[in-house]
């Protein structure tokens, strides 16, 4: 019978006080979080129960399991899998905590300058971004590490290790060359003020927002939900467009190509009416003006003014659309026309005019037979 419950005692008594202490700490924070709604750090902890309550069982396992008198053949064995559960664990627990406490502050500046400065918002949100993948990953590297410590093969091959660590390095280094280039060109990304998550750039021809930034790549979103996932090198050694560099603001031009007798004066009027319907624009400027004129047409552009790119693309195409629809309703005329007159030909030796294509007007062919022009 002893048999049967020093076990069940030690193993259900585990399981049994961490829930007990994970729920209880999970309440403490749940009222914490609801007495201060000024700082999310409360709500962000508690999204690290799950390591906590496996951090707490896996302690509580391997400290009492040798009453447990269960399995004793295996004693060695399940020790070493509680250890590593209680490394894995505790790692997990580390990067939630860190990712709470760097979350909580980002919101509190975000907060603060979201309508003073929000390119700067955008910055720091790229920065904290790398800074956490970076202390996740140094985490992972130690607990992958105290994991292996664990078992005594790897302890005595640590010492011959070591000792080859120097080749080792500069034979990594020369086989991960593009690959040390892009971390490094992540941090100078991140800290170089270059491109931010959210930001508005074009590269390789291609519009769209900085989605997400690693240490080895970003990602950028097209205008029609495609993603691009280039090496962060490319933008450290290759031009690129940003649009949200610096102010948000932009200037947008709309051209049309119309008849010389076109009404400028009146599409001007028309720009402006189209403009203070146009929710997007943010009335700081516009103007139209006669850029360029061709032997049929004359070329007119329209400057327009939005506060940011979205906005800029929605005023070029509702300015563009309205325009032609105004000249194709009130002046017809105004629209580009193919001139198909007669060309004025001088007179030939005996007084007539001699047809475009040198036949005479009398013996014109009409459908393969030759009949007098009437």
């Amino acid at each position: 019978m002893e048999n049967l419950l020093r076990p069940l005692i030690v193993v259900g008594g585990s399981v049994v006080l961490t829930l007990v202490i994970g729920w209880a700490t999970d309440f403490l924070l749940r009222k914490a979080d609801e007495r201060h709604h000024e700082t999310p750090l409360w709500g962000l902890l508690r999204r690290g129960r799950i390591p906590y309550q496996l951090l707490l069982c896996a302690a509580l396992l391997r400290g009492s399991y040798d009453e447990a008198q269960l399995l004793e053949s295996r004693d060695e064995g399940i020790g070493r899998a509680l250890t590593l559960v209680l490394i894995g664990s505790a790692a997990w627990l580390v990067i939630r905590i860190a990712a709470a406490i760097v979350e909580t502050s980002y919101s509190r500046y975000a907060s603060a300058r979201a309508h003073r400065d929000p390119a700067r918002v955008r910055r720091v949100r790229t920065q904290v971004t790398l800074i956490m993948r970076v202390v996740s990953a140094i985490v992972g590297v130690v607990a992958a590490a105290s994991m292996l410590l664990t078992f005594p093969a790897f302890r005595a091959a640590g010492a011959s290790l070591l000792a080859s660590a120097g080749i080792l390095g500069i034979v990594a280094g020369v086989a991960a060359q593009s690959t040390l280039s892009n971390m490094f060109a992540g941090f100078q990304i991140a800290f170089g003020d270059m491109v931010r998550i959210g930001d508005t750039v074009v590269v390789d021809g291609e519009w769209g927002t900085v989605e997400e930034i690693t240490l080895t790549f970003l990602t950028v979103r097209t205008w029609d939900e495609r993603r691009i996932t280039m090496p962060v090198s490319y933008f450290t050694s290759k031009p690129f467009e940003n649009w949200s560099r610096g102010t948000p603001q932009m200037t947008g031009t709309v051209f049309w190509h119309v008849d010389h007798t076109a009404p400028v004066d009146a599409m001007r009027e028309k720009l402006r009416d189209v403009l203070r319907e146009c929710p997007a624009w943010d009335g700081r400027a516009y103007d139209l003006s006669v850029t360029d004129t061709t032997p049929n047409t004359m070329q007119v552009r329209a400057l327009v003014t939005a506060k940011d790119a979205d906005d800029i693309w929605t005023v070029r195409v509702t300015v563009r659309e309205q325009m032609v629809r105004w000249l194709a309703d009130e002046h017809p005329y105004a629209l580009p026309r193919v001139n198909t007159a007669d060309a004025i030909l001088p007179p030939s030796q005996n007084g007539h005019r001699p047809s475009q294509d040198g036949v005479p007007p009398q013996q014109r062919r009409f459908h393969g037979s030759t009949r007098p022009e009437r």
